[in-house]
């Protein structure tokens, strides 16, 4: 089992797909990867050599931000929001949506469960 960026890729899957396992790596990013170490998309993780594996593993380190690296910078940068008083920066303060959904109903996961409410 390979081991990238302190994550272990799993098992049986092709690399373009087992590569976004890496928290800051999507499909076109992975497939980026691939293609500059000239790896195929629908080769298995299981068929990796430790050459493989170097040469992933120094593409993702010198041109990419992930893992530990990539989650403080988007909380620094929704702390930023929050400091700067954007209209962003506020619904992340209240736990409200920020792209401009309806509130009325939905917005559930956001909002949380549903307080009652004492009717006469």
């Amino acid at each position: 089992m390979a081991r990238i960026a302190g994550v272990d890729l799993p098992k049986n899957k092709h690399m373009d797909r087992a590569l976004t396992y890496i928290y800051g790596i999507g499909l076109t990013t992975s497939r980026e990867i691939l293609d500059k170490t000239d790896l195929p998309y629908r080769m298995n993780s299981d068929d990796l050599s430790g050459d493989d594996v170097t040469k992933i593993r120094k593409v993702i380190e010198a041109d990419y931000v992930v893992e530990g690296d990539r989650r403080r910078e988007i909380s620094m940068d929704i702390k930023r929001l929050m400091d700067l008083g954007t209209y962003r920066g506020m619904r992340h303060r209240k736990g409200l949506p920020c792209h401009g959904q309806r509130t009325k109903t939905n917005a559930r996961t956001r909002k949380g469960p549903r307080r009652g409410t004492v009717r006469k």
